[in-house]
């Protein structure tokens, strides 16, 4: 536990140093956000604020599991490459944001991209895991739920980034918890999660409200596969609705509001969709959103590990 702290603390420091100059970079290469038409005025004057500050917390994490295998920690590698797989897919979508002025990639490239880079990810975490807790023994029931949960993760904690501070808290907890409570995280996936924990919290000194950067799909994505990844090396797959319930409700709230909007011609059951845009259309400020969705992410992960602690 001690050895988690200092590995916390150590990227932590190193993020909170190397932030401003890498936000000084991103604003000398012309790095700003490109915000959609349809959200609110507030969000409009974000537009210019530098995007893709994901890249110091990821690239952080990634070396922290490098210096883990070396030291003889192999669990380190599932995590490794859900970062690495899920920041290129982000970097090439900020990218293609920035130059061609669009939403980023298509979805219906960018979907079959992730799923491919998923496989990879998803058959390591499995190959070196343990059981999963509620399935079957059997790779063909297995791996295919691990592809679409680390597809799904990818998408769900993108989705909810969306506000200051917003998702950077909640993952901060998602991956806290499942890196330091559930019994089954080997120590180079722990080495992974406290060093992206620790610069996570380092980028929340500068992505919470009024946000100086933001972490762009380069941060999003790969936080996503990273945490599914840690959930399927555990076994945790089927907990992992639960200690990531926050992003799951959110996906939740776009699907439900496209598909009625559909089947009804035009009608909407949320004012907003992600649904953290309607508390904001209440006249909620996003200071109180972030807080309120991190203590319902709170509340979900600590259920998820005391239902793992009773089970196991």
């Amino acid at each position: 536990m001690i050895l988690d702290l200092v590995t916390l603390v150590v990227g932590f420091v190193l993020a909170l140093i190397l932030y401003p100059t890498i936000i000084r970079t991103l604003r000398a290469l012309r790095a700003g956000q490109v915000i959609q038409e349809e959200l609110p005025d507030s969000h409009q004057k974000k537009a210019g604020t530098p995007t893709g500050g994901g890249i110091l917390f990821v690239s952080l994490a990634i070396l922290g599991g490098i210096l883990a295998t070396i030291a003889g920690h192999p669990g380190a590698l599932s995590s490794v490459a859900a970062l690495v797989a899920g920041g290129v897919i982000g970097f090439a979508d900020d990218r293609s944001k920035l130059r061609v002025g669009t939403r980023g990639i298509p979805a219906r490239l960018k979907l079959p991209i992730q799923l491919l880079l998923a496989i990879p990810v998803a058959w390591l975490a499995t190959v070196q895991g343990t059981h999963q807790l509620f399935l079957p023994a059997t790779p063909w029931v297995i791996f295919p739920l691990a592809v679409v949960a680390v597809v799904a993760t990818a998408n769900a904690v993108n989705i909810t980034d969306g506000m200051d501070g917003l998702a950077a808290g909640l993952s901060v907890i998602g991956v806290g918890a499942m890196a330091i409570f559930m019994p089954n995280a080997p120590a180079g996936e722990k080495a992974v999660a406290m060093v992206l924990c620790g610069a996570l919290i380092a980028f929340l000194v500068f992505n919470r409200h009024p946000a100086r950067v933001f972490m762009g799909d380069t941060g999003s994505l790969a936080i996503g596969y990273a945490l599914a990844a840690m959930a399927i090396q555990q076994g945790m797959l089927l907990l992992l609705p639960i200690v990531a319930l926050v992003f799951v409700l959110e996906t939740l709230s776009v699907i439900i509001q496209v598909a009625y909007f559909k089947a009804s011609g035009g009608r909407r059951v949320f004012t907003m969709t992600p649904i953290h845009y309607t508390f904001q259309h209440e006249g909620w400020s996003e200071n109180r959103i972030a807080l309120s969705f991190w203590g319902a992410g709170l509340v979900s992960a600590i259920a998820a590990v005391a239902l793992v602690r009773l089970l196991v």
